[in-house]
C-alpha cells in the first residue's frame, strides 16, 4: 500500500488476529529516516534499534538523522543519496537498520506471521532491504510490479550472509548489468544464518505463474494473483492497450488469470483485487484460494498510516456522490497504470499538479539506461522535462508523469518542505473496489480497527 500507509502498527493488528500482516517495504530507509528527524514520537524507531544484531550500524544512523523534539518548522528534511547501482556504505546501513525497525515493530509482542512487500521496479534498494527485514526475521516477502524470479535465490543467500547480485533492467544495455550486496562487509561478519522467509510473488497472469514454477531457482512459495482492480500499480491490460472515454485503460476478460492453471501449479495463491467483502472471500475460497490480499479497506483503518486528516477526508468522501477512483495510465514514471482516488487537495487536482515544480531528488523509481557501453546513467519521466529529454527520454513520454516518491511519502506526513516553501502534496492510491469499505463505514460510522476489518471479511 504505497509507502507507509502499512505500517508496523497496521501490520501487527492484523499479525494479531491470527491472519498475515504486511508492511510496506518502499522507501522505507527515507520514512525511518524522516520519523527520527521529527522526534520519533514515543520512541518507536529507537526502541527497535536498541534490538539491531550490530549497535554500531544503528548508533550511526540515529547520529545521523535523530533530533530530539523534531525538526524546526519549515526546515527540510535532510536529504539522503538515490539508489544506484554503487550505493554508498551510509546508504546501505540505513536501508538495513530501517528495514530491520519496521518488521521488528511489526513483530514486537506477539507470535503472528509479518511479511513485507516490495515492488520489482525499484531493483536497486531490493537486496539491501530484505537483509534488513530478514535480520528483523521477517516471515514472507511479497513483490509485485515486474517479474520477481531472481528473488527465491536471492532470500536464500541472503539467509546464510552470502553476496548477492540481481540483474538490473537497464535501457538501451549492450552488456549485462547487476547490483551487488555483501552482507558481511557491512555488518563485519559473524552472525549466525538467517532463517530464509517464504516468498511470493505477485503476478497477474496464470502463464507468470508457470513460467516462475519452471525451475527450481525461481519457483515462489506461493503466489497473489492481481487483477485490474487493485490499488497501486496494475499490470497494463493484454492486447492493444486502448483508452476509455475517460482516459483509463479498457480491461477486458483476457486480464483475468485463469485460476484453475493457477491452482493446477501446485502452490497457495492468494486473490487481490475486489475481494474486500466476505462474500468475495468466500467465492476466492471456492475457486481454491487459500484467502485474498486486501488493502483499502485496511488502508482506512485506525492504524493505517495514512494521514489522519487525508484519512478522514476520504471517509468523508465516500458520503453523497461517493470517491471516485480512477486508473491513471500516465501517472506513474513506471509504465505501470496506476489507481489514483479523485480527492481535493491533491496531486489528483489537474491545478495543483502544475503548480509543482517537476524535480526528482529521492529517485526510487528512476530508471537505469547504458549512456555508453559499460556506464549507466539514471532517468525518470517526472523529472524536469529537459533534464528527461537530455538523457535520451522524450517529451511525449514525460508528459502527465507525477511524482509518486515524494507524493506517497506525503500521504503519510513525511512529505517534503522545500526550501522555497513548497510543501511537498499527497496522491492517494486505493483500490476501485469500496463495496467492503461502504459496507463497513455504514456498519462503523465512526471508524474501524484493523482487528474490526478482519472480522468482518471473516462474518
Amino acid at each position: 500500500m504505497g509507502v507507509g500507509v502499512s505500517s508496523w502498527q497496521l501490520a501487527r493488528a492484523v499479525s494479531k488476529t491470527g491472519q498475515l500482516g504486511v508492511v510496506s517495504g518502499t522507501a522505507l530507509d527515507t520514512v525511518i529516516a524522516r520519523r527520527l528527524q521529527d522526534g520519533d514520537e514515543a520512541g518507536h524507531v529507537r526502541r527497535a534499534l536498541a534490538h539491531f544484531p550490530v549497535p554500531a550500524l544503528a548508533d550511526r544512523v540515529l547520529q545521523k538523522y535523530f533530533r530530539a523534539g523534531g525538526r524546526t518548522p519549515g526546515i527540510p528534511y535532510l536529504p539522503i543519496a538515490k539508489p544506484s547501482q554503487h550505493p554508498l556504505v551510509k546508504s546501505l546501513e540505513l536501508s538495513v537498520v530501517a528495514n530491520f525497525a519496521e518488521v521488528w515493530l511489526a513483530k514486537e509482542g506477539h507470535d503472528g506471521l509479518v511479511g513485507i512487500n516490495f515492488l520489482e521496479k525499484v531493483q536497486l534498494a531490493t537486496p539491501s532491504a530484505a537483509y534488513g527485514a530478514m535480520l528483523a526475521g521477517v516471515d514472507y516477502v511479497l513483490m509485485g510490479a515486474g517479474i520477481p524470479a531472481e528473488i527465491p535465490a536471492l532470500l536464500t543467500g541472503l539467509a546464510r550472509h552470502e553476496t548477492r547480485a540481481l540483474d538490473l533492467h537497464v535501457e538501451n544495455s549492450t552488456t549485462r548489468y547487476s547490483v551487488e550486496f555483501n552482507p558481511e562487509a557491512l555488518t563485519g561478519g559473524g552472525l549466525p544464518p538467517l532463517r530464509r522467509p517464504k516468498f511470493l510473488a505477485i503476478v497477474a497472469a496464470h502463464v507468470l505463474a508457470v513460467y516462475l514454477t519452471r525451475e527450481e531457482s525461481t519457483r515462489p512459495d506461493g503466489f497473489v494473483i492481481e487483477g485490474p482492480r487493485a490499488g497501486g500499480h496494475n499490470a497494463p491490460p493484454r492486447g492493444r492497450g486502448s483508452l476509455d472515454d475517460d482516459g483509463q485503460p479498457v480491461y477486458g476478460p483476457r486480464d483475468d488469470a485463469d485460476l484453475a492453471k493457477v491452482a493446477a501449479v501446485g502452490l497457495p495463491f492468494w486473490v487481490a483485487g475486489g475481494y474486500g467483502t466476505p462474500e468475495r472471500v468466500r467465492d476466492a475460497q471456492g475457486l481454491g484460494a487459500a484467502g485474498v490480499q486486501v488493502g483499502t479497506l485496511f488502508a482506512l483503518a485506525a492504524e493505517s498510516g495514512l494521514d489522519e486528516a487525508l484519512r478522514a477526508q476520504l471517509l468523508g468522501e465516500l458520503e453523497g456522490s461517493g470517491l471516485q477512483i480512477r486508473t491513471d495510465p500516465l501517472a506513474s514514471s513506471t509504465g505501470f497504470p496506476f489507481k489514483v482516488a479523485t480527492l481535493p487537495g491533491t496531486l489528483s487536482d489537474a491545478a495543483l499538479y502544475e503548480e509543482r515544480p517537476r524535480l526528482c531528488d529521492l529517485g526510487y523509481l528512476r530508471v537505469p539506461y547504458e549512456r555508453t557501453p559499460g556506464v549507466i546513467g539514471y532517468r525518470c519521466p517526472a523529472e524536469p522535462v529537459a533534464t528527461f529529454v537530455r538523457k535520451g527520454g522524450s517529451s511525449e513520454e514525460a508528459a502527465g508523469r507525477k511524482c509518486l516518491c515524494n507524493a506517497l511519502l506525503a500521504n503519510v506526513g513525511l512529505g517534503q518542505t522545500r526550501r522555497d516553501g513548497y510543501q511537498e502534496v499527497p496522491l492517494v492510491t486505493l483500490g476501485s473496489d469500496l463495496d467492503g469499505v461502504i459496507a463497513l463505514r455504514d456498519a462503523r460510522p465512526e471508524g474501524w480497527s484493523a482487528a474490526e476489518a478482519v472480522a468482518y471479511l471473516e462474518a
